[in-house]
């Protein structure tokens, strides 16, 4: 039985246990064999060796977090917490200050975590156009917009656009009343949902009102020619051929195009056919054209989201849909492009 006493004077303490012990609540769930006791600033633990080492290991890492931050969700408490391997956990803790992107509101940092969002970064700064294809969760959208607020704040571009394929997923709404932008803001939150964790509310309202940013579905883009600025194509896999060549088509002098998707979440009608694929496949030897994959191992969000990727990929792989073919983005149907897409009746 060992005993170990952690003082936590150098942060804030309720940020380290949280609104009525919320977060000390998930250590204690993290570590069950372990007896945890708070009293004040002080956190005293008692249990194997082993345990105490591991809980004592993540608590510093937290500390290190908050001492840098200044504030911790409970959801990045958890995931340090249930970090697996040294490289997970320390995504986390950024020891570089010119990793940051952008100071969001009340000096929230916003910086790319993990490996491959971090090549996304470098690829975006080195390249006028970054395809980022991957898995719902891992940062592709967050960090696109973080590199187009980015950009705007030192001024290389003059406005940012953002746009998504107003397609339903996989349910349909029927009518939706109101205005125009009442009808397709519903397609468009993560988009504003990203802003809002970058940019003060007044400015942002500011930068709306004088479309210096623009956020619009795709079908809105025909006919335009987009000089400065900094485009983020988003639910790329949505979109049809035709739509992916007119969005690329739209890109004109100084401006940096992203296009992220996810190749397992198309939307799309049977009838229909993603493009993404197509354009990844016949633009990649093209140089100012970079390629991003992300995987699970890039997951930021619920701990749970990396395994129940994890869960499907395995199922896919055992269970493979009729028209499987190995490396057809797992098994979509929508993304053979040698077909002429068929028509129903």
């Amino acid at each position: 039985m060992t005993e170990t006493i952690i003082n936590l004077d150098a942060v804030n303490p309720i940020e380290f246990f949280g609104v009525n012990n919320g977060k000390l609540d998930i250590l204690k769930k993290r570590f069950p064999l372990l007896k945890i006791l708070s009293r004040g600033t002080q956190l005293k633990l008692s249990g194997s060796p082993e345990q105490v080492d591991t809980a004592r290991e993540k608590i510093d890492l937290i500390v290190q977090y908050l001492q840098r931050n200044g504030h911790m969700s409970s959801n990045y408490f958890e995931q340090i917490l249930g970090g697996d391997d040294a490289e997970t956990v320390d995504n986390f803790i950024e020891r570089n200050p010119n990793d940051v992107l952008v100071f969001g509101p009340n000096g929230k940092t916003v910086r790319a975590r993990t490996a491959n969002q971090k090549r996304m970064v470098q690829e975006g700064e080195k390249n006028d156009i970054v395809f980022a294809i991957g898995p719902a969760g891992t940062g592709k959208t967050y960090t696109a917009v973080a590199l187009a607020v980015r950009a705007l704040k030192n001024k290389m571009v003059k406005k940012i656009i953002l746009t998504r394929p107003a397609v339903e997923a996989g349910e349909s709404l029927g009518f939706l009343p109101g205005d125009l932008k009442e009808k397709i803001d519903p397609y468009l939150r993560p988009l504003y949902d990203a802003l809002d964790d970058m940019i003060p509310a007044d400015k942002l309202g500011y930068y709306m009102s004088t479309r210096v940013i623009e956020i619009a579905p795709l079908a809105y883009m025909r006919g335009r020619t987009l000089d400065n600025a900094f485009i983020i194509l988003d639910e790329a896999q949505n979109a049809t051929d035709l739509q992916i060549k007119m969005f690329l088509t739209r890109i004109g002098a100084n401006a940096k195009a992203i296009i992220t998707g996810d190749m397992t979440q198309v939307d799309l009608p049977k009838n229909q056919r993603s493009g993404l694929e197509k354009a990844v496949r016949i633009l990649r030897n093209i140089d100012g054209i970079a390629h991003i994959e992300l995987d699970e191992e890039d997951v930021v969000r619920h701990r749970l989201v990396k395994a129940i990727i994890k869960a499907y990929d395995r199922d896919h792989k055992d269970n493979p849909p009729p028209e499987y073919t190995p490396g057809n983005w797992k098994g979509n149907r929508h993304n053979k492009f040698d077909e002429r897409p068929q028509s129903e009746g």
